[in-house]
């Protein structure tokens, strides 16, 4: 493979497990290349969310502590008001953020709660800022509603392959999954999709979420690969962590597979060395999430990034009608005013 093969959608999982067992610098380097060839290497898109929903979830995804099923320290709260999100969608523009997204703990919006979720759409949208949102498993009809509202984006991960899935979550299946990026892609919305390491999955799983993702019919604009954060409370709270080198691997498949999408660099960063960050950031991951939180998880202080990014040479990526100054502000001031609600990460 070259910096100029074409992109595919008919990756069989042999080949995918075959770039795992390259020499760790040959992989590094192939991935480089292909992100050179699609991206600037030294400029990282920094994206927020907030949660407006959390807690009391009814799936029983092994690695969550919003899950209803088990018992943590997180806090059960109802959908917040359309103003109090409006009002979050205002402060981030005026420090500077060009997206803003919203995410709930549910395993699919009722009826009930569309009107207001697309008015918070619409909200956001009229204030000039892209959307994007994660509300668990969308029909059909719910997507097109959510597009015709203006959502930009929607987040819906696979979580890892189909074969390891069932060890995850039992409370919906793989195809409903599939089905939901499906839904959205019709609608016309940009997809958003990635999954988890570091849940006890084999390498082969690991190859199989990846190949999945990257033979959808088009490639998530956006693909975040999460460390899996484990949460005391969770079925998933004393598993061993994940070799840091494998998931630098996958970080540079998931370039080499994806060529043209955001490899977001997400959940499991609070744990991460800034020499860990960087290779991944050498391996093709050209996005981020900052704020001091992920959802219920810690996430690196954005002025922990601000240093980061200046120690690598990196900047945030310039939207357009913002110059680099205004994002850097951005990560500087995130955490500054405590009184605010905090900013959150994306939710499948």
């Amino acid at each position: 493979m070259t910096s100029t093969a074409a992109v595919r959608h008919d990756w069989q999982r042999s080949e995918i497990e075959a770039l795992f067992e390259l020499p760790f610098n040959d992989l590094l380097f192939q991935a480089q290349q292909i992100h050179r060839a699609n991206f600037d290497p030294n400029k990282v898109q920094v994206s927020t969310l907030l949660s407006i929903k959390t807690g009391a979830c009814p799936e029983d995804c092994k690695y969550c502590p919003q899950s209803a099923h088990y018992r943590t320290d997180v806090d059960r709260e109802r959908l917040i008001a359309v103003d109090k999100v409006l009002a979050e969608a205002r402060a981030a523009k005026e420090q500077g953020a060009s997206r803003f997204c919203m995410g709930a703990a549910w395993r699919n919006p009722k009826a009930r709660d569309m009107p207001y979720v697309l008015e918070m759409v619409k909200g956001v949208k009229a204030l000039g800022l892209e959307t994007c949102m994660t509300l668990g498993m969308l029909s059909a009809e719910q997507a097109k509603m959510l597009e015709q509202a203006g959502l930009d984006y929607y987040n819906h991960n696979l979580d890892t392959s189909p074969e390891f899935y069932g060890e995850i979550i039992t409370t919906r299946t793989y195809h409903d999954r599939l089905e939901t990026l499906s839904n959205v892609r019709d609608a016309g919305m940009k997809v958003c999709a990635g999954g988890i390491v570091g849940m006890g999955e084999a390498r082969s799983d690991r190859a199989g979420l990846l190949q999945q993702l990257a033979n959808l019919p088009k490639h998530p604009e956006s693909v975040p690969v999460n460390m899996l954060v484990k949460v005391e409370g969770t079925p998933f709270a004393n598993l061993d962590d994940l070799d840091p080198f494998e998931f630098v691997r996958t970080i540079a498949i998931a370039r080499i597979l994806m060529p043209g999408s955001f490899v977001r660099l997400s959940a499991g960063r609070e744990t991460m060395s800034d020499e860990l960050q960087a290779l991944c950031f050498m391996a093709g991951a050209n996005s981020i999430f900052y704020g001091e939180r992920l959802l219920t998880t810690a996430n690196p202080e954005a002025d922990k990034d601000q240093q980061l990014f200046q120690r690598l040479g990196l900047s945030p990526l310039q939207m357009e009608g913002y110059s680099d100054d205004v994002h850097e502000a951005v990560i500087a001031d995130a955490v500054a005013d405590e009184e605010q609600p905090p900013l959150y990460y994306e939710v499948s």
